[in-house]
């Protein structure tokens, strides 16, 4: 079963290659959807996959990349969309 899911990420999480380190995990657990910058210095992600990918991936989100220090953190469920690859914005 299919899950999408929407986090929002505060803390030290842009100028640290957040973004870029969210894609390459969700390219490797076969996640789809998108990552984006916020004006308020947080990370939106969007991201559709199989169930256990996605908890996996919510749980890789919630640390991020060695150089990120994750402060607040979110996760939304929401309709699935049918996203094709995992881009960044």
């Amino acid at each position: 079963m299919k899950r999408r899911v929407v986090l929002r990420i505060w803390g030290r999480v842009q100028g640290v290659n957040y973004r870029r380190a969210a894609q390459r995990e969700a390219v490797r657990l076969g996640v789809t959807g998108f990552a984006r910058n916020m004006p308020d210095d947080s990370v939106w992600i969007e991201a559709e996959g199989p169930e256990d990918a996605i908890e996996k991936y919510i749980a890789w989100c919630e640390k991020g990349p060695p150089r990120s220090e994750v402060e607040r953190f979110e996760v939304q469920d929401g309709d699935l969309v049918g996203y094709k690859g995992f881009e960044i914005y």
